[in-house]
């Protein structure tokens, strides 16, 4: 039986969850981007309205308003994207169970054998992008192929809201044609050297000699010709929550902190993120690491083992702990980072008996009713409606 493997691709993630929340961004050049006056001041992504006018993903702002001067301009909400992120993934899992997410707003979906269930594989995605498009209001493309490559590369060929085939017989006339940087798992850097090389296409990748790329890339030279060749043999892995090894998060800020008390309200923004996320995947870690990038782009990593957790309290202050011990106020801060790892199996998620109920009670575990109740209002009601006192902006 033949492989069919999906790559569901959402068409530009980040602003189109914003559209879904607000009308007003519908059929105008819009984009989620950082604050100019920041160091994150560039383009995370923009509608395809802004697309039209030249606006790119990762261009700098300034650059984007000279190109579209009455773009309108809205701040990333990450928190958000996780969790239409979330629900997207949910949808996809009711038409296989083997599904790989490779990114927040990608997945691929090993589609093999489903023909009965839903149609030849082009009916599958034409239902998968109407259903994604009617129920979440999002819009998505799908690359359908016998491998992970080719699925990847097909989703990249019509956007937005397109779907193609490209198949062992396709190869020639719709992936030998693209120059070697937009292949796949080939950066700036080896498209540079490729091209020095005299191979400039896809094509010429696929016909060069293989002991001399493997010889000039190592192993990375040995993938990228079978890709250009269309081989793949990697499988769909099914990721689940039980794969996560760590959740972390960072922050560059928007200008070099020496007040250690600034750092510890950005590190309790971040401990929240991280304790939601972590109770969200019913996870519970004993591991808190904390990162420091001085302005001097020095970076120091410091680690503290405390009682399995997920609450944002006790992930702060472990957190804290680590960070008053290794301030020096000589040495300005422009990157914090926090992270909660060593997950205890025994605090997955999981029927709970009777028993567990009343040990729990006995617990009184009120830090995380207080967290759990908050996740609460924030999934019903939005992420800014509920915070931290200290975290309030006057």
């Amino acid at each position: 039986m033949q492989k069919v493997i999906f790559l569901v691709d959402m068409n530009a993630f980040f602003i189109s969850c914003e559209m879904t929340r607000n009308d007003s961004l519908v059929g105008i050049p819009a984009a989620v981007a950082g604050d100019p006056k920041k160091r994150t001041g560039i383009i995370l992504a923009a509608n395809y309205e802004a697309r039209s006018r030249g606006v790119k993903t990762a261009m700098v702002l300034y650059e984007a308003l000279k190109l579209c001067p009455k773009i309108t301009l809205v701040p990333p909400d990450h928190r958000f994207y996780e969790q239409k992120s979330k629900v997207v993934m949910e949808l996809l899992s009711e038409y296989t169970p083997i599904l790989e997410q490779n990114s927040i707003d990608e997945a691929w979906l090993d589609m093999t054998g489903g023909e009965g269930l839903f149609g030849k594989p082009v009916d599958a995605a034409k239902r998968i992008v109407d259903e994604i498009k009617d129920r979440l209001g999002l819009w998505c493309s799908i690359g359908i192929a016998e491998n992970k490559f080719l699925a990847k590369m097909a989703a990249e060929m019509k956007k937005p809201l397109g779907i193609t085939e490209l198949w062992a017989n396709d190869i020639p006339a719709k992936l030998w044609p693209l120059p070697v940087k937009e292949m796949y798992g080939i950066g700036s850097k080896t498209a540079e050297k490729l091209n020095r090389m005299g191979i400039r296409t896809v094509g010429e990748l696929a016909r060069s000699n293989t002991d001399l790329i493997m010889k000039t890339f190592g192993k990375g030279g040995h993938e990228i010709y079978l890709h250009a060749n269309g081989i793949d043999n990697s499988p769909v892995v099914a990721h689940m929550a039980d794969d996560m090894k760590s959740i972390g998060r960072s922050k560059t800020l928007p200008e070099d902190i020496s007040a250690i008390e600034n750092a510890k309200l950005v590190l309790m923004e971040l401990a929240d993120d991280v304790g939601t996320t972590a109770r969200r995947h019913e996870k519970k870690g004993r591991t808190v690491d904390i990162t420091l990038k001085y302005s001097n782009f020095q970076v120091v990593t410091r680690q503290a083992t405390i009682p399995a957790t997920c609450t944002t309290k006790e992930i702060y202050q472990a957190g804290c702990s680590l960070l008053e011990k290794n301030w020096n106020r000589f040495h300005p801060v422009r990157l914090l980072g926090i992270s909660l790892s060593g997950f205890d199996e025994a605090c997955s998620s999981c029927q709970m008996s009777l028993f567990d109920k009343m040990e729990e009670s006995m617990k009184n575990d009120r830090n995380e009713r207080i967290d759990r109740a908050m996740d609460k209002i924030r999934n019903k009601h939005g992420s800014e409606k509920i915070t931290f006192a200290a975290l309030v902006k006057k």
